[in-house]
């Protein structure tokens, strides 16, 4: 047998090669197979716990454990109950897989570690993943070991085959596990060291805890230690006492049985704590067992020990408890030892971060933040940066909620850091990588990096910019060429708070696609509308990207959109007019954008939809002109400009007031909101102008120029300028081509040079629109936004063959080929008129149907193409198979089959009967070849087949296509024509006044204003800077009203059928607990009053001899003189203080009494001593309940007079009597006051009757209740 120093045979040098002295380490196969096996190492018993753990770690490759179940308890064979086998596989098993813990055992084939081993197997049998696994480490002593001579004789680089067996084993000897992964053997120590493995694995246990893992986010925590106590045998207490001594927290799982039920029953009842109540306790749990007094003794101690320290004990039975899951209780015990020894801030940190790790706010906020502890902001940033890692929003909102300050946490460095932990399967991840790598060449990089790629916030803010463009201009950029080296990227203070840090952690959600995190951000930060919209446009522009998942970001975007309809739809309903000043307002915290610009940029059509965004965008289109003013006056106006000075078009000044001054002055600022959605550039900027030129009627009547800039100016003015120019332009075109188109030399013409001239000017129109534009970005990507547009590639299609129809028509030779370019260019022009009529109410939805629809017409031609391909081929191989002119191949291939599609069938080619060919075989040359009638009959019946399909098949089908499109687009019909007449307010509003050709005069003025950098103020309507205190007031105005909406929200989301559901099923639980609490309350009532019931039988007895105490007083010297009689009769062994204590009963008979010789009542004893007879057994202080009963029968039976004895050997000198016990509940003398304890005593009484006196006083003072079983 090898010694506790011993070596591996065969290993050279012995164990202490490697890792330590005295370590033999190798592989153990179980079974025959030779699949399973498990990994060993035999250590002595005072090897140190530092050397395990780095084996454990460093040469077995065991990652780091986050946490240690160490299980204590059964190590016999039985029988497991159904619920405990259920919480050890569902429970145990799945909550170590979840949080990455190690399962410690007692590692043989028996009893808890059996079905540990069966559950971890089932498990890893279940999973798929081998990251999942269960690490389960039994630590064992070999002498309990069967078979150890194999594991003797174990070489170091071969595998022992170690036999299965079933059975335990033989004797106290036991098989080792099979489902273990890891066994450490502990080899016998020297004798009176205690238990050797009991003590190693206490160390090892204390080890591991004073031991740090980074598990659940960028911190570390101390690796937490929880010992499970499941059922377990009396010398189990030992292991617990031991423990708790070094602070280990104890689960124990109450209904499991053995000293698990023990501790259950006494831990929280330390009062209860005497050896009776051990003793009762043993018996009830282990009733086959007989235990001595000394071990009960022992026993009450280690209880004793042990309930010190209750906040280390969490009693928890899943019986009556089983709506939780293990993982809770578990974290709930651990947070428990932590909060009864401490209320610092900084002792509960691990345990939140566990609570975080593990996902269990609701512990966190009812054990943790229960408002013992006062948490700083400084305190919660750890496991801030935790909780938004691992995409926990409860813990987050929980944090804030408590004191975090998120303006005093988030740095630009803790942002950066967020973004360097962003999952390498992510599309942000790809971007982030994508744009380092582009900036390499400029950081002089040599080679690719080492380890994981260190993001910052510059790639950061380049992947903002291709999403939002000029929305996060200048975005994580510091302000300042100083802190710009040469060649390098701006350098940002990582140490400076975030300007707006809920705005930062919004877009670091949206981009990593955490949504309910992100709507916390939104629902926190300002500028609600705008941030809203800003994410509808990063997910649109990120599902471009990431097809698999444009389902998913789509939906996303959309709830976004009806945040911000929402939104707006509260700020709409509160004050319209700063609904519309919110929409143009300069947004602060994108960039000066404006709402309406990142709505368009969004494409989000619902929001366009809006009643009070079409309201904002009427009220632009007509300008400072009457909303609602006949087209026709406008016609009229347009044609005879002298009628502006008439009252035929009405401005908004004109317009009656029909409010009064109180009414516009609500705020101070008030006025100067209105004003900003008056005139063209707002009527505060020309307020003295406007009011000098009202007349004595009080209507508003404007200068000359007012007038004429306010109607030349408005869009609708605009609009119909460049409809009617646009009509002109046509006609002039179709002039040209059918009138005045003439060859070289003679051409071109005056009219058709004007037309030149004209498409030149929509040429710089169209070029104004793609690249001379207000966002800041490179001219390649203006360009590609100028392309999105469908409308403006039908414009450069028709620019382009323009082009190439004047040059071709310019040369002699293809001048031909010019008209014929430029006819099919007046086809394309004539096409854009479909754009402009989109702005009408009846013809736009029919537009977008009709745009609809063409997507139909490309999937029907794809088929039709299949049958007429088909279809031709097969016909002219069977009728003209010597033709091979290319260009009738082509015609009765393709043209004829399409033709006759519509009924043109040509019979004298294809019907036998009708063909007239010439009886040569070969024509003359030019003419067509005859055809050939040898399958005249398949020909027939392939063109019945085709106009069977084409006919009714496709066509049918074409027309249900065009049925389901029209209803699905139907509905939405309305939303898209709205969004698109937005875009067409939009394009006129930054339209100059002149339409074509006349607008090169409206260029030549806007080039003149950038070289003398003149402001334009064009866009004023839809852009405005207001001022810093009505800009404030518009945020805090818009933050109220969210505020508002998301209570609306909540409210209609807890009157919800499922959120009602939820509720109610937790009430039910709720419910349930307390009647269970009801009902053990109920139980322990029913106890006490049959406690009571027995008390008052024993009293009212005691009470019936205080009456006869004369008696007493007669037969006192006759008791003096006989004071050695019960000596004689068994009473001596009651003056032996070494065999029974003073303060306990007795566990072991009298000498002198038997089976034989049976012990009489203590009744029968009072009436002995009282009748002078002998008496066998006296009552005594420590009498037990059961004989206090036959007393009280013996009393019924007969009802001469007893004496009471005291059950010494004689009464000689008197003594104190230190008890009297009514049970195995517990005799508490400590308790009592002095003179209660003295009214125990004989010393200075003269006659047992001062005994009996004071006997009711007695009675009062038992504190304890009594057992109903006895």
């Amino acid at each position: 047998m090898q010694g506790a120093g011993g070596t591996c045979p065969g290993s050279p040098g012995g164990a202490a090669h490697r890792r330590g002295p005295g370590l033999c380490r190798g592989e153990i196969e179980f079974g025959e197979s030779g699949k399973k096996r498990s990994r060993f190492v035999k250590v002595p018993s005072s090897v140190a716990p530092s050397v395990l753990f780095d084996l454990l770690t460093s040469e077995w490759h065991l990652p780091a454990p986050n946490l240690v179940v160490s299980l204590v308890g059964m190590e016999r064979p039985s029988t497991m109950k159904s619920w405990l086998r259920d919480i050890l596989r569902k429970g145990l098993v799945k909550a170590a897989q979840s949080t990455g813990a190690w399962i410690l055992t007692s590692a043989l084939r028996v009893g808890l570690a059996r079905y540990v081993g069966q559950a971890v197997r089932d498990h890893s049998l279940a999973s798929t993943s081998s990251k999942a696994r269960v690490v389960a480490i039994g630590i064992a002593s070999l002498g309990r070991v069967l078979h150890r001579r194999l594991l003797d004789d174990a070489q170091e680089h071969s595998p022992v085959h170690y036999p299965m067996e079933e059975s335990c084993g033989q004797g106290p000897l036991c098989s080792l596990d099979n489902n273990h992964s890891h066994f450490i053997l502990v080899e016998p120590g020297a004798p009176r060291k205690g238990d050797g493995p009991t003590e190693l694995w206490l160390r090892l246990e204390k080890h591991i805890s004073e031991q740090r893992t980074g598990y659940g986010g960028t911190s570390s925590i101390e690796i937490p230690v929880l010992c499970l106590l499941v059922s377990g045998d009396p010398s189990t207490l030992e292991r617990v006492s031991r423990a708790v001594e070094h602070a280990a927290p104890w689960l124990i799982l109450a209904g499991s049985g053995g000293i698990a039920d023990v501790l259950a029953a006494l831990v929280n009842q330390p009062h209860l704590l005497v050896p009776q109540v051990t003793e009762k306790q043993f018996k009830e749990k282990f009733p086959n067992e007989h235990f001595s007094w000394g071990d009960i003794l022992h026993w009450t101690e280690l209880l004793q020990n042990i309930a010190s320290h209750p906040h280390l004990l969490t009693v928890h039975d899943f019986e009556q408890e089983g709506s939780e899951e293990l993982d809770t209780v578990i974290l709930k015990a651990l947070v428990k030892a932590c909060r009864s020894h401490s209320q610092k801030a900084q002792d509960y940190l691990d345990e939140l971060k566990l609570a975080v790790a593990w996902d269990h706010v609701d512990i966190a906020r009812s054990e943790i933040f229960n408002g013992d502890v006062e948490w700083k902001s400084r305190d919660l940033e750890e496991v801030m940066m935790d909780a938004l890692v691992n995409n926990k929003p409860e813990f987050v909102r929980l944090f804030v909620d408590h004191g975090a300050d998120v303006a005093d946490f988030l740095t630009y460095g803790r942002l950066q850091q967020l973004y360097q932990a962003v999952s390498p399967k992510s599309l942000l991840f790809t971007l982030l990588q994508r744009k380092l790598e582009e900036g390499r060449p400029a950081l002089h990089a040599r080679g690719p990096p080492a380890g994981p790629p260190a993001f910052t916030l510059h790639e950061v803010s380049r992947v903002l910019k291709d999403f939002l463009q000029d929305a996060c201009r200048g975005l994580y950029q510091e302000r300042g060429p100083a802190r710009r080296l040469a060649g390098q990227k701006w350098l940002l203070d990582l140490n400076r708070r975030s300007e707006d840090p809920w705005r930062d952690l919004f877009l670091w959600a949206v981009l990593q696609n955490r949504h309910e995190m992100a709507t916390y951000f939104w629902a926190m930060g300002q500028e609600g509308v705008a941030t809203a919209l800003a994410a509808c446009k990063i997910l649109r522009e990120m599902s471009h990207l990431e097809t698999e998942a444009e389902v998913d970001r789509t939906t996303r975007g959309a709830s976004y959109e009806q945040l911000a309809l929402g939104l707006f739809s509260e700020c709409y309903s509160n004050s319209e007019d700063r609904a519309f000043a919110l929409l143009v307002r300069r947004n602060r915290s994108w960039s000066r954008t404006t709402c309406l610009h990142l709505a368009a940029e969004a494409d989000t059509k619902a929001f366009f939809a809006h009643e009070g965004v079409q309201a904002f965008l009427t009220k632009i289109w007509w300008g400072d002109m009457a909303t609602g003013t006949p087209i026709l006056r406008l016609l009229g106006t347009f044609l005879c400009p002298p009628l502006l000075y008439t009252r035929l078009i009405a401005f908004s000044e004109e317009a009656p007031l029909k409010k009064g001054l109180g009414d516009l002055q609500e705020l101070d600022s008030l006025d100067a909101e209105k004003s900003l959605l008056c005139g063209p550039g707002g009527r505060a900027e020309e307020p003295a102008e406007a009011r000098r030129t009202q007349d004595k009627r009080g209507a508003c009547a404007a200068s000359l120029l007012t007038r004429w800039r306010k109607f030349w100016g408005a869009p609708v003015t605009v609009f119909l300028g460049n409809v009617v120019m646009y009509f002109a332009f046509l006609f002039l075109f179709t002039y040209v081509l059918l009138v005045d188109f003439r060859p070289p030399p003679q051409g071109p013409s005056g009219p058709e040079v004007t037309l030149y001239f004209w498409v030149f000017t929509l040429v710089l129109e169209e070029i104004r629109q793609g690249f001379f534009t207000a966002e800041d970005m490179q001219l390649k990507k203006k360009f590609a936004l100028y392309v999105e547009d469908s409308w403006n590639k039908c414009d450069m299609v028709a620019i382009f063959l323009f082009l190439v129809g004047v040059s071709c028509r310019m040369l002699p030779s293809v001048f031909e080929a010019g008209r014929t370019v430029l006819a099919i260019d007046f086809m394309v022009f004539t096409l854009r008129l479909i754009h402009i009529f989109a702005i009408h109410k009846q013809l736009g939805p029919k537009i977008i149907i009709v745009e609809r629809m063409m997507k139909d017409v490309f999937f029907f031609l794809f088929f039709l193409s299949v049958w007429l391909v088909a279809y031709g081929v097969a016909t002219q191989a069977l009728l003209h198979p010597h033709d091979s002119r290319p260009e009738w191949v082509f015609r009765r291939v393709l043209y004829r089959p399409y033709l006759q599609i519509f009924g043109q069938i040509p019979l004298d080619e294809i019907d036998e009967a009708r063909v007239n060919c010439s009886v040569h075989p070969l024509l003359r040359e030019g003419s067509p070849a005859c055809p050939n009638l040898y399958a005249n009959w398949l020909v027939i019946l392939l063109l019945v087949t085709f106009l069977l399909v084409t006919n009714v098949l496709l066509m049918n089908l074409l027309i249900a296509m065009f049925s389901y499109t029209f209803q699905m687009v139907q509905g939405n019909a309305d939303t898209f024509w709205k969004f698109q007449r937005c875009h067409l307010i939009v394009e006129y509003q930054e339209r100059p006044a002149l339409a074509p050709p006349l607008i090169l005069f409206s260029h030549l003025s806007l080039v003149l204003r950038r070289v003398f950098r003149k402001e334009v103020r064009k866009r004023a309507r839809l852009e405005r800077d207001l001022p810093e205190p009505l800009d404030q007031k518009m945020v805090t105005w818009e933050a109220v009203q969210k505020e508002s909406y998301l209570g609306r929200l909540e409210k209609r989301r807890r009157d919800g059928g499922e959120e009602v559901l939820r509720r109610a099923a937790h009430r039910v639980d709720v419910i349930a607990k307390h009647l269970a609490g009801l009902r053990e309350q109920e139980k322990r009532i029913r106890g006490l009053e049959s406690q009571v019931g027995y008390c008052t039988v024993l009293l009212s007895s005691m009470a019936d001899r205080m009456a006869l105490g004369g008696a007493y007083r007669n037969s006192w010297d006759f008791g003096l003189g006989n004071q050695q009689a019960p000596a004689e009769h068994g009473g001596a062994w009651m003056t032996d203080s070494t065999q029974r204590p003073a303060c306990c009963p007795r566990t072991s008979e009298p000498p002198g009494l038997s089976a034989q010789n049976p012990r009489p009542g203590p009744l029968a004893q009072i009436r002995a001593a009282l009748s002078l007879t002998p008496r066998p057994r006296s009552l005594s202080p420590w009498t037990s309940p059961l004989e206090a009963a036959s007393l009280h029968q013996d009393n019924e039976r007969s009802p001469s007079l007893s004496t009471f004895h005291r059950g010494d050997a004689s009464w000689g000198p008197p003594q104190p009597l230190p008890h009297l016990c009514f049970g195995g509940t517990g005799c508490m003398p400590e308790a009592m006051s002095s003179p209660l304890k003295e009214s125990w005593a004989f010393s200075g009484r003269k006659s047992p009757q001062s005994f009996w006196e004071d006997l009711p006083l007695v009675n009062t003072g038992i504190q304890t209740p009594l057992s109903p079983q006895h």
